[in-house]
């Protein structure tokens, strides 16, 4: 049971970073502007804050399914996180510069996201308690400290993933940083958009 509930959590976590949300694109960003080197760094350090993250919130899940006025106020924060994100990329396409980065800024980067990722609450609030009374996974003995493990391979498997493929069709189909920062941007904007329509209908 301990390794159905690891592998689990690196499936659900694999697939629940397709999707695409500021994490993923942050990857894709970095990746294009300051190399695969710099991306790894980032979601290496992102990956350990998941598992961290994702321990607290599976450890505690009753505690926040029973306060789900917050995830109200989650919406307002991504809203916030996607109109900075999409400034952010916008403003790097528009203020290209070479510049060498070092690796203790993509670490800080991913501790940041690690900590401030608002989709991970409603979604193992409501993934994790699904998993639970289904019997996917178990909560006994070490199975919340390998199911956090496992959502930690999962993320960092689906993110390095996304930092290759950015590298790939940057270098096939030349496309330039600018084109590709913008794009992101675009993707932000619009997230925040959907974001604020959900809360006026």
């Amino acid at each position: 049971m301990l390794l159905l509930t690891f592998l689990v959590a690196v499936a659900v976590n694999f697939l629940g970073y397709i999707p695409l949300g500021n994490i993923n694109l942050t990857t894709v960003q970095i990746s294009v502007n300051r190399g695969l080197k710099q991306a790894l760094y980032f979601t290496g350090t992102f990956a350990v804050m998941d598992v961290l993250i994702t321990y607290i919130l599976m450890r505690f899940a009753e505690w926040f399914a029973g306060h789900k006025n917050w995830w109200h106020f989650l919406d307002y924060l991504l809203i916030v996180v996607f109109l900075v994100m999409g400034y952010m990329s916008w403003h790097a396409s528009t203020h290209q510069k070479k510049v060498e980065y070092k690796a203790h800024e993509s670490i800080r980067y991913g501790i940041v996201l690690g900590i401030f990722n608002p989709m991970q609450i409603p979604f193992w609030m409501i993934g994790g308690t699904y998993l639970i009374s289904h019997g996917w996974i178990t909560t006994e003995g070490a199975g919340i400290e390998l199911f956090a493990i496992g959502a930690g391979l999962g993320a960092f498997l689906c993110l390095f993933l996304f930092a290759r493929f950015a590298r790939y069709i940057q270098e096939k189909f030349a496309l330039s940083a600018r084109i590709i920062n913008r794009s992101i941007a675009f993707v932000f904007f619009t997230l925040a958009a959907i974001h604020v329509l959900k809360l006026l209908f």
